[in-house]
């Protein structure tokens, strides 16, 4: 059933490698075929390494693949589940195989479907040896790792120059995209900036480093005698101010002489009433004068007599 005399096209039924007792096939992109399926490369001069395009035409899905060996019965095809599963295949699905040529790859990018894969010690030392395994790398497909009794899947993103590359002896960058599980951390809250002005804020900080000034005397005093000490309470207090204000009232209302009712007086001192005059003989203040001069004078032997016999 070939298309054309220069090419290899083949449709087979496709069951997974467990089924021939070849599990570690699972750890590649190998398949086996028949032998009459080598007769037929060899008679078309097909160059190795030896490619295939693997075809589900019910659901049109695409993949590429290499052969390892051709031992499977005839008209049958088993390759690895992953590659199954990929291409939406069941045990005993119609297969559509042809052969194929692809450029070698320059750069793949790779995302694996949990955060756990990138937990290893060395990913890319683990893919690359996992990648020895495989003749060809496909956009849309998802591949599997296997490493310390885990099976890791991680999805292939993009291959350059092309959709479909040859990984066989080529230097390939390798990229990875964030896991699929992966969640960003979430962002902090903004802080707001203060609306207060910057006096404001000033003050704050002045009145927050204020030490509270020392003040002597401020406790409670004891007495020698050791007897509990009386306060005053707050009726005495009020008592005793009361009985000051009242001596401050009466000193007041002493040195202010009492004023008419109806007449207002500024400030604390009255005027003193007017002196009433008083006419004066000018002779008795002439004879006044000079009794007065006349006692002023000074009189000899004018004071009391002692006894010197006692």
């Amino acid at each position: 059933m070939n298309g054309d005399d220069s090419s290899f096209e083949q449709c087979y039924r496709c069951y997974p490698v467990s089924f021939i007792e070849k599990a570690h096939l699972e750890k590649g992109d190998k398949i086996i075929m028949p032998p009459s399926a080598l007769n037929r490369l060899a008679s078309l001069h097909i160059e190795y390494p030896m490619l295939f395009q693997l075809s589900n035409v019910s659901v049109e899905k695409t993949t590429h693949c290499g052969v390892l060996e051709f031992t499977a019965d005839e008209g049958l095809v088993f390759l690895p589940y992953w590659m199954m599963q990929n291409m939406s295949l069941q045990e005993g699905d119609i297969l559509q195989i042809k052969n194929i040529s692809l450029v070698k790859g320059t750069y793949i990018k790779l995302q694996p479907h949990t955060q756990d894969f990138l937990d290893i010690s060395n990913p890319k030392a683990i893919l690359e040896t996992t990648l020895r395994s495989y003749s060809c790398l496909t956009t849309g497909d998802t591949i599997m790792v296997p490493y310390n009794n885990k099976k890791y899947f991680i999805n292939v993103v993009e291959a350059k120059p092309s959709s479909a590359v040859s990984i066989i002896e080529t230097d390939c960058e390798v990229d990875f995209a964030p896991p699929l599980d992966y969640k960003e951390p979430e962002k902090l809250p903004k802080l707001t900036p203060s609306k207060k002005r910057p006096l404001e804020v000033e003050e704050e900080e002045e009145e927050a480093n204020k030490v509270p000034k020392f003040t002597p005397f401020t406790g409670s005093g004891k007495r020698l005698d050791g007897k509990p000490q009386t306060k005053p309470t707050e009726e005495e207090e009020e008592d005793t101010k009361q009985e000051e204000n009242g001596k401050d009232d009466e000193k007041l209302s002493s040195t202010t002489p009492r004023q008419k009712p109806g007449k207002l007086v500024f400030g604390s001192n009255s005027k003193p009433a007017a002196k009433e005059t008083v006419k004066v003989d000018p002779k008795n203040i002439v004879q006044e004068t000079s009794t007065k001069s006349e006692d002023a004078k000074f009189q000899v032997f004018t004071g009391k007599k002692y006894s010197l016999k006692g």
